[in-house]
């Protein structure tokens, strides 16, 4: 089984290359959705993460928030709990 890994962000945003780098130093693979040319995907990603700043992330489900929030599921080593094996 593979995880589900979804990445709201924009072409110009600093935090989401970071948060797709950290996964790819992770060897993680993810989805990335780009909101800044697409509404109807920005307002998927508000009504999904109450949030409109980006990157929202979401791992197998559950919003995780932004870069700052999953760096810091990786350094308090949780990231794990919400891969699957």
């Amino acid at each position: 089984m593979t995880n589900d890994i979804i990445i709201y962000s924009t072409q110009v945003c600093p935090y989401c290359v970071a948060a797709k780098n950290l996964l790819k130093n992770k060897q993680l693979e993810y989805r990335e959705i780009k909101v800044d040319k697409d509404p109807e995907e920005r307002a998927k990603m508000i009504e999904k993460s109450g949030r409109t700043s980006v990157p929202q992330i979401f791992i197998n489900g559950t919003h995780v928030g932004g870069f700052d929030d999953l760096s810091a599921k990786v350094r308090n080593n949780e990231l794990q709990d919400l891969l699957v094996e």
